[in-house]
């Protein structure tokens, strides 16, 4: 898991306490946060943390809650979202849906690199989507962001979200009954197929896509084969896949994927691996010309 970058904080405190984690922030002299500001309103106490939850950084001033017990954002978010804004940034989307959104942290990302966009997200955990619409509230976004609550399986939870010119997604990846799940809240929908896998992303995002859009997802690095048969039987192709791989020397520890409609799918290609750390333990140079792609200090 790559832990959320610390930045200096720069937005007024809680107008009253409610007992959780402002986490203090470290940003390199000098710096400045890129993209959009945050803009968070005066008169809504709730979304800043309360008990067993903490507010962090995520990209620029952007900030999500967690809760400290539960499901935290890690590498699959962050990289799915650059690859994702990476095949089209050069027409950035004016609608983008994330789909099973968890807390919201591909949303936030894509809302914070497309500040244009309308972003939606689709979440069928109650107390994700909660979190995920507060801190849509928090970086005062309602007025472009919203978090469904819902099945990405059931096509009325996703009604009227399209046509969209970026759908995300990052299905877990174990079928339920292969590994020992997590008691902690949140955390065993996030990594066991309790509503599907890849194949229903793939159906769903099917349904949002605009003419030409792509689905970008990740799976498991092993699953590229389960990712082509997906993505055909929902009448989609596999244009580009990229391993990523937590530490030189390491095997691949997932992968990310751009999918599109069959027929406006380019050739397939396998881009080189992004490798997070070299063997040394630090940032490699291009995760961290990632990262400043994405808003934050390196």
């Amino acid at each position: 898991m790559i832990a959320p970058p610390d930045v200096q904080p720069d937005v007024q405190p809680p107008p009253a306490p409610r007992g959780g984690v402002v986490r203090p922030a470290r940003r390199p002299p000098g710096w400045i946060a890129p993209g959009p500001r945050p803009a968070t309103p005066a008169d809504r106490p709730e979304v800043w943390p309360g008990p067993g939850e903490d507010l962090c950084y995520l990209s620029g001033d952007f900030r999500i809650l967690q809760r400290l017990d539960g499901h935290r954002w890690s590498a699959d978010d962050l990289v799915t979202a650059w690859f994702a804004a990476e095949q089209v940034a050069h027409a950035p989307p004016r609608r983008a849906v994330d789909l099973g959104c968890g807390i919201g942290t591909v949303l936030l990302f894509t809302a914070w690199r497309f500040p244009d966009a309308r972003c939606a997200g689709v979440e069928a955990q109650e107390v994700s989507a909660a979190m995920a619409r507060r801190s849509v509230g928090w970086n005062g976004l309602d007025a472009r962001c919203e978090v469904r609550l819902g099945d990405l399986r059931d096509p009325a939870s996703i009604e009227g979200l399209g046509p969209a010119e970026l759908v995300t997604g990052t299905p877990p990846y174990l079928p339920v009954g292969t590994g020992i799940e997590s008691g902690r809240v949140q955390c065993g929908p996030c990594r066991f197929e309790h509503r599907g896998g890849v194949e229903d992303y793939c159906l769903a995002a099917a349904r949002l896509l605009a003419p030409g859009a792509p689905f970008v997802a990740c799976a498991s690095a092993r699953q590229r084969g389960r990712v082509e048969a997906a993505a055909a039987a929902a009448g989609l192709a596999l244009e580009a896949w990229r391993d990523v791989v937590p530490k030189e020397g390491k095997a691949a520890l997932f992968s990310v994927y751009a999918l599109r409609r069959a027929g406006e799918a380019a050739p397939p290609r396998d881009e080189p691996p992004l490798v997070l750390r070299g063997g040394n333990g630090r940032f490699t140079a291009e995760f961290d010309a990632l990262r400043r792609t994405m808003g934050m200090p390196v």
